[in-house]
């Protein structure tokens, strides 16, 4: 009785050729593609070409097999960080908005750094070192952080030596049951971190938004020697003839007794939106997991959030600037936003008329989120401003 031949043969000689030449239907299957052809004893068609002429499908298949798992490869390899980001996206959001800051200091080289003061610490950012142009100390606003002026830091010279530091009880600074968040309290603490940094070795430029534009305002007047310059954004803690809608609605909840309603401290993604609107004059349209992230970020430091708010608009703090402005005597840019609806614009002809050496730069369609709606300007300004007043000085001590 014959075998079958794997890989040809003479099917005339009843003998076996090789011995492993049994009958194996699936291989011969896949070899007996030619056109020349014989069945075996067995009934199956054996393919008679050469190997050369027999693997040649079988080589292309496989090529095209190869293909296939790369592609299938590369899609599940690609597919692992999308499913993480849309999983981040739909189930932690505030983790992918840290991820995003993180990310950004890292693209601008804004390095995180701590120091301390007697127990108490400060967290700041910075970029650059201490040269012949000044350095600037950059100071945020109400329930913001450090990372809110990487808008602005972007389009800065990596030249100029950055500092933005966390107020008092924000993000990584020490946040204290028994610390003053007055506005005095908070100017004394800003001058503890300069004097740990030995940042007023050499005067600097000081620049403020908002409560942080406050406490820059007194902070100029507190301690002249420290200060070059100074750049106001919207500064709060001035006394205005007649109250916006916002002051306005700030003192029904006062005369109400709902200060759990304050418009800047939002607790749903709903009153988040609220308050972006009520900053911005630009309707940023952000959906809705971005402010749910927002609102999570934030929601535990609300009660924080809130007793430096009511510390911050009592009588002791809520004019102080106002007290204190005449008492500025260094170069001072002013930059608001024309629609400013917190805050409102003319605040900057207030301070205009106090201090001798003051410019004033007022936006267009710009709300009260200067640094977030207009940072490439805002950036520009203060440049062109710090040139101006660097150059000024330089020609003083040439004459």
């Amino acid at each position: 009785m014959h075998v079958c031949l794997i890989g040809g043969g003479d099917l005339s000689k009843r003998q076996t050729i090789r011995p492993w030449g049994v009958c194996t239907w699936p291989v011969l299957r896949r070899r007996a593609l030619c056109c020349r052809s014989q069945r075996c004893g067995c009934g199956h068609l054996v393919a008679l070409h050469s190997y050369s002429l027999m693997y040649q499908p079988t080589l292309k298949s496989m090529m095209d097999l190869d293909v296939v798992n790369m592609f299938v490869i590369a899609g599940g390899t690609l597919a692992i960080p999308i499913l993480a980001f849309v999983a981040s996206f739909l189930l932690w959001p505030s983790a992918l908005i840290r991820i995003y800051y993180w990310y950004w200091r890292r693209t601008l080289g804004m390095q995180v750094r701590y120091v301390h003061h007697e127990g108490y610490q400060f967290c700041y950012s910075f970029r650059g070192r201490p040269g012949s142009k000044p350095s600037i100390l950059m100071l945020h606003g109400f329930s913001a952080h450090k990372d809110m002026w990487l808008s602005v830091v972007k389009f800065l010279p990596k030249n100029l030596h950055l500092v933005c530091v966390d107020m008092p009880g924000h993000e990584g600074t020490t946040r204290s049951s028994l610390d003053d968040l007055s506005i005095d309290g908070q100017v004394k603490r800003i001058h503890q971190f300069v004097e740990c940094l030995k940042l007023n070795k050499k005067p600097f430029h000081l620049v403020g938004t908002s409560m942080g534009g406050h406490v820059a305002g007194v902070y100029a007047a507190y301690y002249p020697s420290d200060i070059a310059s100074l750049c106001l954004v919207c500064p709060a803690g001035l006394q205005y003839s007649t109250d916006n809608q916002f002051v306005q609605r700030l003192k029904e909840l006062q005369d109400s007794a709902a200060m759990q309603k304050i418009p800047l401290i939002p607790s749903t993604p709903e009153e988040m939106s609220e308050m972006l609107q009520l900053c911005s004059y630009v309707r940023f349209k952000v959906p809705q997991q971005i402010l749910q992230g927002l609102v999570d970020v934030r929601l535990p430091h609300n009660n924080f959030y809130r007793k430096l708010f009511l510390e911050i608009v009592s009588e002791k703090s809520r004019y102080s600037l106002h007290k204190n402005m005449d008492k500025i005597k260094v170069p001072t840019q002013i930059i608001w936003g024309k629609q400013d609806q917190v805050l409102d614009v003319s605040g900057a002809d207030v301070l205009a008329k106090s201090i001798t050496n003051c410019q004033v730069e007022l936006l267009e369609n710009c709300g009260h989120s200067v640094v977030m709606e207009r940072p490439r300007k805002t950036a520009k300004l203060m440049v062109d401003f710090l040139a101006s007043v660097h150059n000024t000085d330089n020609n003083k001590k040439l004459d």
